[in-house]
């Protein structure tokens, strides 16, 4: 009896240190998925952290190249604004020093370049043009015209001649923008209201362009082109 309870007292120790074998065996298991987890769990938040960071980099990079972006074209914007500016600038510069110098010169020149303008003349009023002093006076149908000093009564249609002059304009000083003999002619075509009106004929020897004809030509003829 004695025999089999030693047999049963070992078969049930062995039988706990089968247990406690399995036991240790589960807890290590445990342990082993728990620190797998763990350590997935850490690898997951190191790639998130470093897909986070170059993803920074990569937005900071993006800004960086906007910013050069928008400073390259502020910086054009810059330089062009300063061109216009300067333009502006000599533009109003040259305007502000054009210098006409009108002279007499010796008849001659040959006139292939023609600009016609309507224009008129206020009455009892010196017109300059050119080195040409010009006043109008209506007497009935009639208007006397006084150019220099020479009087002419002209009626409805007939011509008065302004000689051929010399003219130069230049601006800035140096730069010279026409260079070119004129002469003028004007057809009267009657009076209203104390002005008398006329066709006006500028024969130009070099082909001028309109703005710079009419610094030949006094504001107060009121020049229109037809």
């Amino acid at each position: 009896m004695i025999k089999n309870l030693i047999v049963t007292g070992v078969f049930y120790m062995d039988d706990i240190t089968s247990r406690d074998e399995e036991n240790v065996q589960k807890e290590e298991q445990i342990r082993k998925e728990e620190q797998n987890r763990q350590q997935d769990a850490q690898k997951t938040r190191d790639q998130a952290t470093e897909k986070g960071r170059k993803q920074g980099l990569e937005e900071e990079r993006a800004r960086e190249k906007a910013r050069e972006k928008q400073k390259g074209m502020g910086t054009g914007v810059k330089v062009i604004l300063s061109l216009i500016v300067l333009a502006i600038i000599v533009v109003i510069a040259a305007y502000a020093t054009l210098s006409v110098s009108v002279m007499d010169v010796t008849a001659g020149s040959a006139f292939p370049f023609t600009s016609n303008y309507g224009v008129t003349f206020p009455e009892g009023q010196t017109i300059t043009i050119g080195t040409s002093h010009i006043i109008v006076l209506s007497f009935q149908n009639e208007i006397i015209s006084d150019i220099d000093g020479d009087r002419q009564k002209l009626v409805v249609g007939e011509d008065r001649v302004i000689s051929e002059r010399h003219a130069v304009i230049t601006t800035l000083g140096v730069i010279k923008l026409l260079d070119t003999n004129f002469k003028i002619n004007l057809k009267y075509k009657g009076n209203r209201d104390n002005v008398a009106y006329f066709d006006m004929a500028v024969l130009t020897s070099q082909q001028v362009p309109d703005i710079l004809l009419r610094q030949l030509l006094p504001a107060e003829i009121n020049a229109q082109p037809i």
